[in-house]
């Protein structure tokens, strides 16, 4: 069974900021709340650990595709099985679009009953928000 969820968040911070703060390896754990930490091995890949409710995963991710201030996609090369995107819109000068998209295949029983819950999407839902803090303090910031 493949499972998959799409979220969206509208943030008051120009793409630029959007794109910066999601490029960055080292921030994902300040606003991915399921994040232990993320190590980069290479220009493309990076080692994941993640502590998810009633069960602590890793795997490692490979960029598979780059486009700055657009899009960054991923898919896993090993462990837990998903691949996903990440896109940035222009609304105005001072205001973006981050949507998220992730297809996984939900193996254990929690995976499982995370996506059957949506979970998962609660999930996504509070990270974007996190990282809509994030990105408007950034570009409150910058603004200063």
């Amino acid at each position: 069974m493949s499972s998959s969820l799409v979220e969206t968040v509208d943030v008051e911070a120009p793409v630029a900021v959007s794109w910066a703060l999601w490029s960055d390896v080292a921030e994902w754990p300040k606003f991915l709340s399921h994040v232990k930490n993320v190590v980069r091995i290479d220009n493309r890949s990076f080692s994941w650990a993640l502590d998810l409710p009633g069960a602590d995963e890793n795997f490692t991710a490979e960029i598979t595709e780059l486009v700055p201030q657009e899009r960054i996609a991923w898919k896993t090369t090993d462990g837990v099985e998903h691949a996903g995107v990440v896109t940035f819109h222009r609304l105005s000068d001072t205001t973006s679009r981050v949507a998220l998209q992730i297809e996984y295949t939900p193996k254990s029983f929690v995976e499982r009953l995370g996506a059957l819950t949506n979970l998962d999407s609660t999930l996504a839902n509070y990270d974007l928000g996190e990282f809509k803090r994030m990105a408007e303090s950034s570009a409150g910031k910058a603004k200063v």
